[in-house]
């Protein structure tokens, strides 16, 4: 692991501490008034799952988006032997973003976040995220960095492809798989590998950006 990855580690854990949640409704980037650790950017708070209390803020740094979640495992995307509607009940091949080339990420091979649709809870789209964009994703110590693959549930937030929860020593079975808490998801306002598919681009990038965010430079767009 490079040396910008271990420090990403130690900031984002500094910046997840746990926090008491503000209780005011937040309608601008930064308010006055936030909970430790936490500039709150999202008007609301989203859930970790269906049907669970909505508890999770996502916060705002210099050229960034975070948030501290659950995991659940999307495996949405080109059929696989390992990603389809047989190996996952509720598998769907459209994803959200398309390649380069016209058709959907492989579901099994390309380390993806997702994020929630814009809703009244909060927009991605007002921090220039999108598909493409890329994300650090920390959990246990270990860093790794994907792209904005898909678009999910309004109000729900926490959920990354297959690959990516593999790569973080996270079960990866839709059904029993994902973890319960303890995952850091920074995404980098206006970034953008350049060929979602590119996964290398995307790491290059993500390295990039995290070194300015430890070093307290507001990331640029290139």
């Amino acid at each position: 692991m490079r040396v910008q990855s271990l420090t990403l580690v130690a900031a984002s854990a500094a910046l997840l501490a746990p926090t008491t949640p503000p209780t005011a409704t937040v309608p601008h980037r930064r308010p006055a008034g936030k909970a430790r650790g936490c500039a709150p950017v999202s008007r609301g708070r989203y859930r970790p799952d269906a049907g669970r209390p909505a508890t999770i803020p996502v916060c705002g740094l210099r050229g960034a988006v975070f948030w501290k979640s659950d995991m659940d495992i999307d495996r949405d995307g080109r059929p696989t032997r390992r990603c389809s509607r047989r190996t996952d009940p509720g598998f769907s091949p459209a994803a959200a973003c398309a390649q380069s080339d016209g058709r959907r990420p492989d579901a099994e091979r390309l380390p993806c976040i997702v994020l929630p649709a814009p809703s009244r809870v909060g927009n991605h789209r007002a921090h220039g995220l999108g598909g493409g964009s890329v994300a650090a994703v920390v959990h246990r110590g270990r860093v790794r960095y994907a792209a904005v693959g898909d678009t999910g549930h309004r109000d729900i937030i926490g959920e990354a492809s297959y690959p990516t929860a593999r790569r973080l020593g996270i079960p990866a079975d839709p059904r029993a798989g994902g973890t319960r808490s303890g995952v850091t998801c920074i995404v980098f306002e206006h970034s953008k590998a350049k060929h979602i598919e590119n996964h290398a681009a995307a790491v290059a990038e993500g390295e990039r950006l995290a070194r300015k965010l430890v070093h307290g430079d507001s990331p640029r767009p290139r």
